[in-house]
């Protein structure tokens, strides 16, 4: 059987696959999600075969050449165990690095229980990323109000806004924040203060709830502010935010609201660890990519 193995690019209808199989195994995707990644790099969606049979896929996302993030592993539960899995994600691997310069770091948030196997693939760990879920109730009799320096982030000049999100981010992701920030059933809000970006954030809604990502903010007080706006949005379900552990701001806020802490993957880097600011970050855009 492992004769008859391969790998290729993924179809477009293929990824809209890869993303159900995500839901089944509890990834809770947003509901635009597949178009707004195949939009951010359509070559980055590998799939695995045996015998004609899809049994797997993941994504090597490349923003430029300057940084790239594999996410999106997935093996049918009937094909694990076989080594399948193995091959992919050194494919994978090894693929991305040759869109890359060589120079360039690659990120990827992957389950505690694989921690040690990335580690012999070249990964270092960074710190912890955990889900925190929280209802909608912890917000009642919270105002939300929305001061005037909260405003729609299309409000904004796209420019500010690419400068900001790379001071969090470790590449400039241009063609992903385009279609991130106009996404349909999100709310996007920035925080701007004597006409600088002071913060912003996004809410979308996803298979269960909605999810908050990214959150970023120069303080606790911004993203508090933020945090509290964006879930007006929410008329139904639990919220999710994906909290950086090494940014105690970030857990001080989600103690706040008494989240609920339900999953959690380990950020690792392959080459330099990025230069980012790691204290605005209270909430990372998404696990697949990054």
């Amino acid at each position: 059987m492992h004769e008859s193995f391969t790998v290729r690019e993924m179809t477009r209808k293929e990824v809209d696959l890869l993303v159900d199989w995500a839901a089944l195994e509890g990834w809770n995707p947003g509901l635009h999600d597949a178009e707004i990644f195949w939009k951010t790099d359509a070559e980055a969606y590998i799939a695995a075969e045996v015998r004609g049979d899809l049994i797997g896929g993941g994504a090597i996302t490349a923003y430029g050449d300057d940084f790239g993030f594999m996410g999106f592993f997935i093996v049918r539960p009937e094909f694990r165990g076989h080594g399948f899995g193995n091959r992919l994600w050194h494919i994978r691997r090894d693929r991305l690095k040759t869109r890359l310069r060589p120079d360039a770091s690659i990120g990827m948030d992957g389950v505690f229980a694989m921690q040690d196997y990335y580690a012999r693939g070249g990964f270092n760990f960074s710190h912890r990323n955990l889900r925190y879920r929280v209802e909608l109730s912890a917000f009642e009799g919270v105002s939300t109000q929305c001061p005037d320096e909260i405003i729609p982030l299309s409000e904004v000049s796209f420019d500010q806004i690419i400068a900001y999100d790379r001071t969090c981010f470790p590449a400039s992701r241009r063609i992903f924040l385009k279609a991130w920030l106009s996404q349909p059933e999100a709310l996007s809000l920035g925080y701007v203060q004597f006409g600088s970006l002071c913060g912003y954030g996004v809410i979308r809604r996803c298979r269960n709830g909605c999810k908050v990502g990214p959150l970023f903010a120069n303080s606790y007080k911004v993203a508090d502010m933020l945090l509290k706006r964006l879930v007006s949005f929410a008329d139904d379900g639990p919220i999710f935010l994906d909290v950086p552990e090494n940014n105690p701001a970030a857990m001080s806020l989600a103690k706040h609201y008494g989240m609920e802490e339900v999953f959690g993957c380990a950020r690792m880097y392959l080459g330099p660890m990025p230069d980012i600011a790691r204290d605005r970050i209270f909430g990372v855009t998404t696990f697949e990519l990054g």
